[in-house]
Formats: structure tokens, sequence, C-alpha cells
């Protein structure tokens, strides 16, 4: 059975290892924010170039001294799974107690909001979640999977899309299935905050991908790679008229604030496709360089 098993309630153990860990991670009197970029479905082990990119990230950082942290974790596991929210929790645990930081901004991808989002919600199963959680200041999640998809749901029928999709999606894993739109359902019922009436610790700031473009006689749909648009322009005929080509606007928007839908901020109006949101597209990366 894919649902987790509810962790023990908090004792004065576990109270004075947090006590103790807070102390550590933030005591300076000024602030020092680090920036964390956390990816989405698949299992990264360099996650700088083969999600993100050094030109979106160097872009985003440039300009500021703060230091900033490239996730590399395993998300085809669950989210709640020790390779995927644990590992995101760990690393950014060690990197903030050896920098001193005070202040974290995040910035996630699709699945990757859902793994932020199970730390924020359930901070009683890890000693490090209550830290993390203290420390974050903003959450920016772009084109997060919080509603689910009903591309993951054809992946693991074993359709079309489970060769369409593989460069984007993955096969049939854990993190696959539980991107399913009843199984995202669950999650946001019982476990996971953030849909309405159920609030997040932390602002948790969510950017809209509506459209797809991939006219060969339109150069910004080779922005983040042509190819990539053609796929998600396929995929996009089995989802609502307003989506990323992976993920629809319903989705993207059910849980957090949404700050604004591309065309709303984007260079000449130009929607972001689920590829061309972790790219350096329509000056984008410039918005999200600005609010950190």
């Amino acid at each position: 059975m894919f649902i987790p098993t509810l962790k023990k309630a908090w004792d004065w153990r576990i109270l004075l290892t947090v006590s103790f860990l807070l102390a550590g991670f933030s005591h300076q009197a000024y602030a020092l924010k680090g920036v964390v970029f956390i990816h989405g479905t698949g299992y990264q082990t360099n996650a700088l170039d083969d999600y993100w990119s050094p030109e979106f990230v160097d872009s985003v950082m440039q300009g500021n001294d703060n230091p900033y942290l490239v996730v590399n974790c395993d998300f085809e596991e669950f989210i709640w799974k020790d390779r995927a929210a644990v590992c995101v929790a760990d690393q950014i645990y060690r990197w903030g107690l050896a920098l001193k930081l005070t202040e974290l901004y995040i910035i996630t991808h699709s699945n990757g909001a859902n793994v932020v989002r199970w730390i924020l919600s359930n901070p009683t199963w890890d000693a490090r979640y209550p830290i993390i959680i203290q420390a974050t200041t903003d959450v920016t999640a772009i084109a997060p999977s919080s509603g689910g998809t009903p591309l993951a749901n054809a992946v693991v029928n074993g359709n079309v899309f489970e060769q369409s999709l593989g460069w984007l999606l993955g096969y049939a894993s854990d993190g696959v299935f539980l991107q399913q739109v009843e199984y995202m359902a669950f999650m946001n019922e019982f476990w996971l905050l953030g849909t309405q009436g159920n609030d997040l610790p932390v602002p948790f700031k969510v950017i809209t991908g509506t459209d797809v473009e991939s006219s060969p006689f339109d150069g910004d749909s080779y922005c983040g790679g042509y190819s990539n648009q053609v796929a998600l322009e396929f995929t996009q005929n089995w989802l609502d008229s307003c989506s990323d080509g992976f993920l629809e606007c319903s989705s993207q928007e059910v849980a957090g604030t949404t700050w604004f839908r591309d065309i709303q901020r984007t260079d000449g109006a130009e929607p972001l496709s689920h590829q061309q949101s972790r790219r350096v597209c329509f000056g984008f990366n410039e918005i999200i360089r600005d609010d950190i």
C-alpha cells in the first residue's frame, strides 16, 4: 500500500534535538539568505546540468551574493521516502548549517513542489523539517503538480504516453504513480497543506504555465528545445486548453497562492511550457531574480 505510515508524536527527545539543531542553524543576529533549487520528477545526480541548466541558475543568481544549493535526490520514490523528502531535508540542513544560514528562499519545479509541501506539512516526520520550516521565507513553485496530471494516469496504465513522455515524466515509478489525479486528491485532503482552508506555514507562491507554442515559424518555439515543444504540444491534446503541456492550470493552482500566470509577466506575454519554465525564456528568469 502506498499510504505513508504515521510517525510517532513528538516526545522530549525529539524536542530536545530540534532545539539544539535550531540553535546551530540560525544563531546569527543578521540575516544570511540561501537559495535552494529543487528539481521535479526523476532521479537526479546532477540536476544543475540535467534538469535546470547552468544558464538558468546563473541567470537567476546573477547580481547577488546569496549562496545557492541545487538539490539532487530521487523523486522516482514516493515523496515522503528517505531518498526523496528526507534527502532534500538532509542536503538543505547540512548546507545551511555549514554556511550558518538564517533564511531560505526555495525554488521548485513540477513534482518538487509536492516534496516541499510534504516537508512543510509534516514537521514531526523528521527532526530537520522544523528547522527548514522556520528558516524558509519564500517558496516559489514553478508549474507545481499540486493536483496531479491525467498524463500520470496514462503512464501508469501503460498507453501511448509511456513512450512519448519518457523524457519528461519517466515511466511508472512510485513518484509518477502518486501524481495520478485521484492520489494527489487524497494527499491534498489528508497529508498536504496548502489547499483552500489548509494554509501552509510559509508563503507558497505559484507561477502557472498556460500554453505550449510549437510553430516552426515562431522563434519563441525554439526556447528550451524545439523537440520538447512538439512533444508537449502533442500531450496537450489530452489536457485542458489552459495547460503547459504536462499540467493543467487548475492542477498547478490547487495549492498555495497564484503569484502570476506566465503571460501576465513574461516578455511579449509569451506562455511558458513545462520545459520552458526551467529555462532562460522570455525574461522569466529575471522575474525570479528580482524577487530574491
